[in-house]
């Protein structure tokens, strides 16, 4: 994956004050899709770090980076959410979901929430790329 920074203005004033007043009283809890989820001790970690700057009136950016090869070579393999999996493969959400019901993408649902590997993304992008530099030599099928 290539990397992406994202940077976030400060909060102003009010919305600070009540963002730090909220995490000063240390019941942080995170919810996803309406679900209340427990964070594993270094994403916690890094997203207090993110709400305490912000909390405390400054900007904040955000930074990913290529995962290393270990984890690349399959030892890890993320779910995303359909927003997530647009994103990565630089698409809207509505040709992702017309992707995902014709099964051009694989995906899992959990409940009614859709859930794509970040793997399979990755081998539609390859494959629309080797399409995209066939059809470019001729070699179109």
């Amino acid at each position: 994956m290539s990397q992406s920074t994202t940077t976030t203005q400060a909060l102003p004033g009010k919305d600070a004050k009540m963002l730090a007043r909220a995490l000063s009283a240390g019941d942080v809890t995170v919810f996803v899709d309406g679900t209340a989820l427990r964070l594993p001790p270094a994403a916690r970690d890094a997203v207090l770090d993110l709400l305490v700057r912000l909390g405390s009136g400054t900007a904040v950016s955000v930074s990913s980076v290529a995962a290393p090869a270990a984890a690349e070579a399959g030892g890890h393999d993320p779910l995303l959410t359909t927003s997530q999996a647009a994103s990565a493969a630089g698409i809207s959400h509505t040709y992702l979901r017309n992707l995902t019901d014709a099964g051009v993408i694989p995906v899992e649902y959990r409940g009614t929430h859709r859930r794509i590997r970040m793997s399979d993304v990755e081998s539609w992008l390859q494959a629309q790329r080797a399409a995209s530099a066939a059809k470019a030599t001729g070699q179109e099928k």
